[in-house]
């Protein structure tokens, strides 16, 4: 293999980034990859000889072939959609029960479908949690096509699931049998294995050792883990669960040791090494990072090291894993890689340690922001000191616990883990938010990606340091703070969420969306770990725009639509104000909603002003003490840029009519209709009077009340207002300088 690779006519690592500039060309559709792909190959044409070249480019024409094969057969599968399926086989390591929801991966007729469920009994629940055999359920549902993306830089859930090659969800209305079946899939076979490993661990250990032992041993992580999963996540160590290089040299080496003490030489683990690795890969459900760990071992075996090691395994990753580099995990894991080959060599010793901690935390760091827009300087310190006690500790101590479980369990080490989470609950109180850097585009990814690697270079070089360092700074802060104002009314689902910000980097956000409770009571068997609309929609969007402080929050009105996501938005975000109706505070729930948030309160009543786009928002009503419904909505009016906007909050006809009648010669060029758009609003009288040129309705996808109201399009149909729906459209942007540019989602 060495050989094969001193006869390249270029070194290995420069044809792999070659390559994955023409891989995001193809699978991304990138514009900006394919020119970055041709000025690579232009320099390499000039750099070495023309046939030396000429060998790369044919290597990269069979590559590129394979890669538009790939893009080619995805796109097929995501348009051959079946219409109907009567029966799916369960990966058993995929099921997930979260209260009444169960989920899983189901195969039929070659495709792999997600599927859900709604489990009517509580019996029916405890057989899918011990079910650990490969099932197949004959059953009668509805196929449909997933989620795709709904706000900007929001999370697709459709190019998610293609990813892992599911391009159909399925809801079972109701199942008529469920058997067991045999299978000769080695894919499924590890499946089954790896849930009873997982069903073995919850059944003899007690939470929260348990959920350590699925974690690290094999990868998974339940909903029970939900809360110690959002405190490690906000300390940007989460990472720890993610099995890696450390957790697969640990059990490569183990299971090395065990047969050479039975006598097997050397050649022969070479050999045994790899249907190990198909085994363990299997056993972590064929996580991206260990993937990426085993083959980089497998190589290193053969002699293959460093860089040229980390660039054989990109090759192979295109091949065996197309999708690899189209997932966080996948780019993740080889960033990380790359950056330890990188620092391998700086030295030994703690401070060489802590150096290479420093220099992996600011490396990753474009790529973090490009995922996550946010990172936890705690993490590194962090990071430092628990990758210690969980590699080194933890991982052999779980390893030999669960080994010995199946002689006799050994439970009574339950408390070191109680007392890790008692620390981890400590440090998360002390611990300072996240430094919210924002989303970089692609331009700007490249371009910090680029600059920080020559700071790598030139590390020595004081003067040149400093000015790449500089160029950084400003690169993070073009993220951080866009040179543009911007109102944006984002898809929060069946509620309301409105976002202000202009070039000085004033913000005014209003509402903040939820969702109405249900009165239906449920059974405790029923309830699940959920996360509240904003923590999906409002707030990574925020922050991918780089928001970490809101100048003003205003609520409109106190239906949970608007407001019932207030203590998420303020524990997320450093808020200025709070500005209410005088009325809504007459309402002792909502009072302790605001106490709760610990954020400082202020009524406003028509005819105040809220400074923003050089200009201001005016409070136009109420301008009397309500009790906080829906005639007390807040209505907030302004010229802003070159429109005229107004936003009525949750007025209903009778609102609109006395508004009319205290502004009559009201000019709007922007209306956000009142209600979601039902009937109950927008009374024709007001629209006839306005006419606004736009109009943008906030309403839920598929929501239960059908809204908007057909009455309510056709009384703006009849004035010829342009309609924005966020149910159809996504988020909806206003964006520009001088005057607004409007664009969508979808």
């Amino acid at each position: 293999m060495l050989q094969w690779i001193k006869t390249l006519p270029i070194p290995l690592i420069y044809l792999g980034f070659l390559l994955l500039w023409l891989y995001y060309a193809i699978f991304s559709a990138s514009y900006l990859a394919l020119l970055g792909f041709v000025f690579l190959l232009i320099c390499l044409f000039f750099q070495f000889p023309w046939k030396s070249a000429g060998k790369v480019l044919a290597i990269c024409g069979a590559f590129g072939f394979w890669f538009l094969f790939q893009n080619w057969q995805q796109t097929q599968d995501s348009q051959d959609l079946v219409a109907y399926v009567e029966k799916v086989r369960i990966l058993p390591d995929t099921i997930k029960v979260n209260g009444d929801s169960l989920s899983f991966h189901g195969k039929a007729d070659g495709r792999t479908f997600q599927v859900y469920y709604k489990l009517q009994s509580e019996e029916e629940k405890e057989q899918f949690q011990a079910l650990t055999d490969i099932y197949e359920i004959e059953l009668e549902g509805k196929l449909s096509e997933p989620e795709g993306q709904r706000n900007f830089g929001g999370f697709d859930y459709q190019a998610y699931l293609k990813t892992q090659g599911i391009y159909q969800t399925l809801t079972i209305k109701s199942i008529q049998s469920l058997k067991q079946v045999r299978s000769w899939d080695i894919g499924e076979n590890l499946s089954s294995l790896r849930r009873k490993a997982v069903v073995w661990i919850k059944t003899h250990f007690p939470d929260p050792m348990r959920n350590y032992m699925t974690g690290l041993l094999l990868g998974h992580l339940d909903t029970d883990f939900e809360e110690m999963n959002e405190l490690y996540s906000s300390l940007g160590i989460i990472h720890l669960f993610a099995l890696s290089g450390m957790q697969v040299g640990f059990f490569m080496d183990a299971f090395k040791k065990l047969l050479l003490r039975l006598g097997l030489t050397k050649e022969k683990w070479k050999w045994l090494a790899y249907p190990f690795s198909l085994f363990y890969a299997g056993l972590t459900g064929f996580s991206a990072s260990v993937i990426r760990s085993l083959l980089q071992q497998l190589l290193a075996q053969h002699g293959v090291k460093g860089l040229d090691n980390f660039a054989l395994t990109v090759l192979v990753l295109f091949i065996i894993m197309p999708n690899f580099f189209l997932t966080a995990g996948g780019v993740l894991s080889c960033a990380y890689a790359f950056i330890l080959t990188m620092t391998s060599k700086e030295g030994e010793g703690l401070k060489a340690i802590a150096r290479e901690s420093l220099v992996i935390s600011l490396g990753i760091l474009p790529i973090l922001s490009f995922y996550f827009a946010e990172f936890q300087p705690w993490s590194i310190l962090l990071t430092f000191v628990f990758s210690f006690l969980f590699d080194l500790v933890f991982l052999p101590l779980l390893s030999i616990l669960f080994v010995l479980s199946f002689l006799y369990p050994v439970v009574q080490m339950n408390f070191i883990f109680e007392w890790l989470e008692g620390i981890i609950r400590l440090v998360s109180q002390m611990a300072s938010r996240p430094l919210v850097f924002g989303q970089p585009n692609a331009w700007l990814l490249i371009l910090l990606l680029v600059s920080l690697a020559l700071v790598y270079d030139f590390r020595e070089n004081v003067k040149r340091l400093a000015g790449f360092s500089l160029f950084i700074v400003g690169l993070f802060f073009l993220t951080k703070h866009p040179l543009e104002n911007e109102i944006t009314m984002l898809d929060v689902g069946q509620g309301e969420s409105i976002f202000l910000r202009d070039l000085t980097g004033k913000t005014i956000l209003i509402d903040v969306g939820g969702k109405a409770e249900s009165d239906k009571k449920i059974e405790k068997w029923q309830e699940k770990a959920t996360t509240s609309n904003a923590q999906r929609t409002l707030i990574p969007y925020l922050k991918s725009r780089g928001v970490a402080k809101i100048d003003q929050l205003i609520l409109t009105n106190i239906e949970k639509e608007h407001v019932g996501d207030l203590l998420e938005v303020t524990k997320a975000f450093h808020v200025g104000e709070i500005l209410v109706s005088k009325g809504s505070l007459t309402q002792k729930e909502f009072v302790a909603e605001l106490e709760a948030s610990q954020t400082k309160v202020r009524s406003v009543t028509a005819g105040e002003n809220l400074p923003i786009f050089g200009g201001y928002l005016e409070v136009l009503s109420p301008r009397k003490i309500g009790n906080g419904g829906n005639e007390d909505s807040l209505v907030l009016y302004g010229k802003l840029l070159d429109k005229h906007f107004l936003f009525t909050g949750n007025l209903k006809e009778k609102g609109e009519k006395e508004l009319l009648k205290q502004y009559p010669n009201l000019e709007v060029d922007v209306l956000k209709a009142g209600q979601h758009g039902a009937k109950t609003a927008s009374n024709p009288i007001f629209l006839e009077k306005l006419k606004p040129e736009i109009t943008l309705i906030s309403v839920g996808k598929n929501n239960r009340a059908k809204l908007p109201h057909q009455e309510t399009l056709e009384r703006l149909e009849t004035i010829k207002s342009k309609i924005y729906r966020t149910d159809q459209q996504g988020a909806i942007r206003f964006k520009g300088w001088n005057s607004w540019q409007i664009e969508s989602v979808r």
